[in-house]
């Protein structure tokens, strides 16, 4: 009986321990995640991270409880330290690897949901941001998943918010002045209302000028459409003003007349073809995405700013206060309801160390 007693009481500090850091981890939880369901996935790594050495450390905190030698218990502890590390070590390099290329970018902050972005041979914009991928939805509507490992492994070009410069490019015959070319091709940016539009010549070939004509489009969203509507304007500009886009060669495939020109004749019977505003169907994930993160963002900083007025208010004040907040944190977590509900598509099965794409074929500019 004696001997049962005295081995109870050898337990107790093991079963303190185990109860203190049981208590102390479901309110570490409580306080870090489950209270705030509302979070992205951005803003609950850290949290997740913090959980995960606080874990690492009451085990170890259990493990010096334990009722035996002190050379049996740094014994444990070095295995514990060897599982660990061989978790890491043996584990898959390629789930580590994009793991920390997540972390990478996360850090970085190179882009956001929505951006337009171009990653090797794909384009298109932001869609999601997750630790082991990013997600781009394409200009066929495709989603491509991009392993984080072939992010930071490739050059990312970012358009940006405030504008980008959209240009095109064409070659004309030397029969005509370039200044008259250039002031055509100017007007046709203006009137498609590119900003401060202006007009290089990029080679002098042997048969034809090679000439760009850039401008900068403010409103990036619209990029796809910008950029057609150009090129049908630089058409109507050269082919009403006589001038005919082909190249000279063509001279060495048929004969044509001295007065003759190459250029559709203008037709009353062809209806005109609306093609812009497609970009809301095109990138319709990305666009919701953006519009999600930038309410959760306003929402976020509003919830500070009523949790600073709350610790100075007094009364009445303070309860009307709590009350908005109470609704603002009910608004987040019905935010977050819906991106999950929405149902997200899932990356395809294959090897992690290739990017995934959900699509037939590749998205390009």
């Amino acid at each position: 009986m004696d001997r049962l007693f005295d081995l109870v009481i050898s337990f107790l500090p093991l079963l303190a321990t185990a109860a203190g850091v049981a208590v102390f981890l479901f309110v570490a939880n409580w306080g870090l995640l489950a209270r705030h369901p509302e979070f992205s996935a951005d803003r609950r790594l850290p949290r997740q991270l913090t959980m995960l050495v606080l874990l690492l450390a009451g085990v170890v905190a259990i493990v010096l409880a334990l009722p035996v030698g002190e050379s049996m218990r740094n014994q444990v502890i070095a295995l514990i330290g060897v599982l660990v590390s061989g978790v890491v070590a043996f584990s898959s390099t390629t789930i580590i690897s994009n793991l920390m290329a997540g972390l990478m970018l996360h850090a970085a902050k190179s882009f956001r949901t929505g951006d337009f972005i171009r990653v090797g041979d794909y384009f298109g914009r932001v869609a999601g941001r997750g630790l082991f991928n990013t997600e781009i939805q394409t200009e066929r509507r495709e989603l491509v998943y991009l392993a984080n490992t072939y992010m930071i492994s490739h050059p990312i070009v970012v358009v940006r918010t405030s504008g980008t410069i959209v240009s095109a490019s064409l070659s004309l015959g030397y029969d005509v002045h370039h200044t008259r070319i250039k002031s055509l091709l100017i007007a046709a940016a203006r009137e498609v209302g590119l900003q401060e539009p202006f007009v290089k010549i990029v080679e002098l070939g042997n048969y034809a000028i090679t000439y760009r004509v850039s401008g900068l489009l403010v409103e990036v969203k619209g990029m796809l459409s910008a950029r057609s509507n150009f090129y049908e304007t630089i058409l109507d500009t050269l082919n009403g003003e006589g001038i005919e886009i082909a190249s000279p060669t063509i001279m060495n495939q048929r004969r044509l007349a001295d007065d003759a020109r190459i250029m559709p004749a203008a037709s009353d019977e062809i209806p005109e073809v609306e093609s812009t505003g497609h970009e809301s169907l095109v990138f319709d994930k990305a666009e919701q995405a953006e519009q999600l993160e930038k309410a959760k963002n306003e929402l976020h900083e509003q919830l500070r700013k009523m949790e600073k007025k709350l610790a100075a208010a007094e009364g009445d004040e303070k309860q009307a206060i709590a009350e908005l907040i109470a609704q603002k944190r009910s608004l987040l977590a019905e935010f977050e309801r819906d991106r999950k509900d929405a149902g997200e598509d899932e990356p395809a099965g294959g090897d992690e160390n290739a990017p995934k794409d959900s699509g037939i074929g590749r998205g390009r500019s």
